[in-house]
């Protein structure tokens, strides 16, 4: 567990997020995969945020974050579906022919209610990815 701390307080948040792309096209797949991972854990790092755990399957993506309880959750989430559309836009030209790569919708809750362990082995189950 990372704490983060400020002249006030020390602590962490988790929070497990998911996002779909366009239409649900199963777009990420081999390179577009591999790349939208390097992407995210990019920005965690950049950010000073801790992935726990990372799964993208073809229509969409899990993401269990820990971050600095002052950032909202719509920023952690503005930062990895920003950065990753402009990216892959750019460098996989056949993801422009969707109107964008990604929804405005997205999935999130914190990991107060369940632990961590229990979304891990959920995310990392292979039964609910293709």
């Amino acid at each position: 567990m990372f704490d983060f701390h400020n002249n006030h307080s020390i602590g962490s948040a988790t929070v497990h997020l998911v996002w779909i792309p366009k239409r649900r096209k199963p777009v990420l797949v081999g390179d577009v995969k591999k790349r939208l991972h390097q992407i995210i854990t990019e920005v965690a790092n950049e950010k000073g945020w801790f992935i726990k755990c990372l799964e993208i399957a073809p229509d969409h993506v899990h993401v269990l974050v820990e971050h600095e309880p002052d950032t909202a959750i719509n920023q952690v989430v503005k930062a990895f579906k920003g950065r990753s559309s402009r990216y892959l836009r750019k460098e996989f030209p056949h993801l422009l022919k969707i109107p964008a790569l990604w929804t405005h919708a997205y999935f999130y809750d914190t990991t107060g209610k369940v632990s961590s362990a229990v979304i891990e082995k959920y995310i990392n189950d292979p039964p609910h990815h293709y």
